[in-house]
């Protein structure tokens, strides 16, 4: 039963991204894909993308190998990106997995302690997140009237979401979440293995609050607006590519970099399916015909896919040729 639920898992993020991509592309015409690549893509502006897709990868594993400093851990610089290129690749066929594999990576090539590597991917992830509220909130400020036409369309009403709930509604979820927590910590208190979660609990802890630690506070904040300035790049210049995108402007790029970020929130490998339509619908409210914004995300989104195959395959090759040192 249980490897029945790990094989429903495992396929259901799959699924899903195909469905939607199946809906989106039911009646598209592949075989002019071919001739856009060809005769109507100006591959220059993909290929001046490249250099920032891998380095936001880079920056993001010289950062991590930042966070790690304060709680005792100093993996060499070599293995910690080859592992953010690594988790990256591992994420396409099982999304979120990556973030594990990573902390494996370290953990094999330069013993550092899972728990902590863990938890300082939650530093990071909470860095992250708020960076792209900052990022979100200006884009809506700017861009307001956009965003307005985007909920109108797809029928999307915060409103609507929260009068779901009402006041009894949400006492009685808050009052069984606090039962859940209650339980739990019951029950682990009674398991054999509970003095081993809570080491790892506090090892994921050290992590988590290593950011105050840090040595270098000013070179960690720019590390982090290069990794999502990068990002940024990555998908920007790609607008270049292509003549019904080219002039569109950096308005609409952030407001469909943001979209497209949220959407991957999506547990799809690399946002498959999500990723595109919400994008794609963004440039079609930015007045792009709807066969040329599904050229677009399934030609950028695909490009930029195989360059993560492609860095997770060289990380894979290079940490081969490493010496591993011993686990502590």
């Amino acid at each position: 039963m249980e490897g029945i639920q790990r094989i429903v898992k495992g396929l259901f993020p799959l699924l899903l991204g195909g469905a939607i991509l199946y809906w989106m592309y039911r009646d598209f015409d592949f075989q002019r894909i071919s001739h856009v690549l060809l005769h109507e893509m100006d591959w220059t502006w993909m290929l001046l993308s490249f250099p920032f897709g891998i380095l936001a990868q880079a920056l993001r594993g010289w950062r991590w190998r930042q966070t790690l400093a304060p709680v005792g851990e100093v993996p060499r610089k070599s293995v910690a990106v080859c592992s953010i290129f690594l988790s990256y690749a591992a994420s396409l066929v099982v999304p979120r997995i990556g973030e594990f594999t990573r902390c494996g990576v370290l953990r094999r090539w330069d013993g550092v302690s899972f728990p902590k590597a863990l938890g300082t991917v939650v530093t990071e992830r909470v860095v992250d997140t708020l960076v792209m509220l900052l990022v979100t909130g200006l884009t809506l400020l700017f861009e307001m009237s956009i965003f307005g036409t985007f909920f109108r369309k797809t029928g999307t009403s915060f409103n609507s979401i929260l009068s779901g709930f009402s006041l009894e509604g949400w006492l009685v979820t808050v009052v069984c979440g606090l039962a859940v927590v209650v339980l739990l910590y019951f029950l682990l208190k009674r398991l054999s293995i509970y003095n081993r979660v809570k080491d790892t609990l506090r090892g994921v802890w050290e992590g988590v609050v290593s950011l105050r630690h840090i040595g270098n506070m000013p070179l960690f904040l720019l590390m982090t607006l290069g990794i999502w300035a990068s990002y940024f790049l990555h998908y920007y210049l790609t607008f270049f590519c292509f003549s019904f995108t080219a002039d569109l402007g950096i308005g609409c790029a952030l407001v469909t970099f943001v979209v497209g970020s949220i959407a991957v929130i999506v547990p799809t490998p690399n946002g498959a399916g999500p990723w595109h339509f919400a994008v794609k619908t963004m440039l079609i409210l930015y007045g792009v015909a709807d066969e040329h914004a599904l050229y677009f995300v399934l030609i950028v989104h695909t490009v930029q896919t195989m360059l993560v195959v492609v860095l997770g395959i060289l990380g894979w090759i290079c940490l081969n040729f490493m010496k591993r040192k011993a686990s502590t």
